[in-house]
């Protein structure tokens, strides 16, 4: 089903899922679906292989915390979430070199912590992997000195952003 994309969130300069600048990164966009879900579309590439031509499983639960971590902002857009816990399940391999679909949702709200689920689509639509997570509720100043100017935290708009992703 294909869902319209509502907003595009934000990039960093070195984030390893989300950093434009990040030569090691995945340069992940997330888009925010009218169905309420975030959506990151990354391409995977060979430095992040675990065995040969198969995307490492670490990689891929950063690309699911951070698209389910993420998920908060679509209606608390001051809010990030530090995970507290994050279980992956792995399906089938994933590969590299190809442009990919991750999916998260928030299942559970309170006013400290969040509770999301999210999975990883290959290109034919199967799902490769899954979570589950639980995130604390926390301002960035909390968190890490972050200034927006230095990390580049801006959205970053792109001739080739879809109007409507297919989940």
């Amino acid at each position: 089903m294909k869902y319209k994309v509502t907003k595009k969130q934000q990039n960093s300069k070195m984030c390893l899922v989300c950093g434009l600048k990040n030569n090691y990164g995945l340069k992940a966009s997330f888009y925010e679906l009218e169905n309420g879900e975030l959506v990151a579309l990354f391409k995977t590439l060979e430095g992040h292989q675990s065995y040969p031509g198969r995307l490492h499983g670490g990689v891929a639960g950063a690309v699911l915390d951070e698209t389910i971590g993420r998920a908060i902002m679509i209606n608390e857009g001051n809010v990030w979430g530090v995970t507290v816990e994050l279980n992956v399940k792995y399906k089938k391999p994933i590969p590299l070199n190809e442009e990919l679909r991750a999916v998260g949702r928030i299942t559970k709200d309170s006013s400290r912590l969040f509770e999301g689920t999210g999975e990883i689509l290959l290109a034919n639509g199967e799902v490769a992997a899954t979570a589950c997570g639980k995130y604390l509720k926390m301002p960035i100043e909390k968190i890490a000195n972050f200034n927006e100017e230095h990390e580049e935290w801006s959205i970053v708009l792109s001739e080739d952003d879809p109007i409507e992703i297919e989940l």
